[in-house]
């Protein structure tokens, strides 16, 4: 996932320019504005087309175009972008503020959620995914996902995944999964699955503990793997009394652990 490391950004349609030309100044220009075709008027050379081009690529096009002219020989351009206005991405999710942003220079995955105003972190999942335009705008368009790992992203385990941004690019939070606890505990309902796994000791603790009623070692999770539901019963009082670890499950998405109540 090498994204586009070390590529410069490209001018487009709308992006702002301020243009300095070191030997003539009042050549220079401040807040050069890319028309929509992409082109850009410029004292003495008229209109010169920049979209596409890197800034170094318009310093040496403006001061090629002025030695063509005889205006200048060798003239010392500097080109920089003082709006972004031609790219944008998409956040989207558990972001606190979902919306387009416009792309600038050399942004990536991590910058991308910090202007998003961080992550919902009690609604978010463990993944993230990016949703990118290849060849847009051509016959041969197409969509493609790159999942990451969020949670190695943001404890910066993996800087692998924080990629360069592209221009349409939606960079997708999904919610966190949850698994479900019903029957004879104190609080039933919904958890979030985040950023670690949970055992179903820990769920059983996360919803109030067992009633006075409850079928401790009945307890049962229901769960559906490749589309066939299957039990695993498991005797909570053999892990939590006896100290066997090792028989506590961890619960999976969209598990339902169900506790009966006792017949005594």
């Amino acid at each position: 996932m090498s994204g586009q490391a070390g590529q410069d950004y490209r001018v487009g349609g709308y992006d702002v320019l301020s243009i300095t030309v070191y030997e003539e100044k009042d050549l220079s220009r401040e807040a050069v504005r890319v028309s929509a075709d992409g082109y850009v008027s410029f004292p003495l050379i008229g209109r010169v087309k920049v979209d596409g081009l890197t800034t170094a690529e318009i310093e040496k096009l403006i001061s090629r175009k002025l030695a063509e002219g005889k205006y200048l020989l060798d003239a010392h351009v500097s080109v920089m972008v003082t709006e972004y206005k031609s790219k944008k991405y998409l956040v989207l999710g558990s972001v606190k503020n979902p919306a387009s942003y416009a792309l600038q220079a050399q942004e990536r995955v991590l910058d991308a959620i910090s202007k998003a105003g961080g992550l919902e972190f009690q609604k978010t999942g463990k993944k993230g995914m990016i949703i990118r335009t290849e060849n847009p705008n051509t016959a041969n368009e197409r969509k493609i996902v790159i999942n990451f790992d969020l949670i190695s992203l943001l404890k910066g385990r993996d800087q692998v995944s924080n990629i360069f941004l592209f221009d349409k690019d939606v960079l997708y939070v999904p919610p966190a999964e949850h698994f479900y606890i019903i029957g004879q505990v104190k609080e039933p309902g919904s958890h979030p699955i985040t950023d670690r796994e949970i055992t179903l000791v820990e769920a059983i603790s996360m919803a109030g503990g067992f009633t006075p009623i409850a079928a401790r070692n009945r307890t049962r999770i229901i769960r559906v793997e490749n589309g066939v539901e299957k039990i695993i019963e498991v005797r909570v009082d053999a892990i939590t009394d006896a100290g066997k670890k090792i028989q506590d499950v961890v619960i999976q998405p969209n598990d339902i652990i169900f506790v009966p109540e006792s017949f005594f």
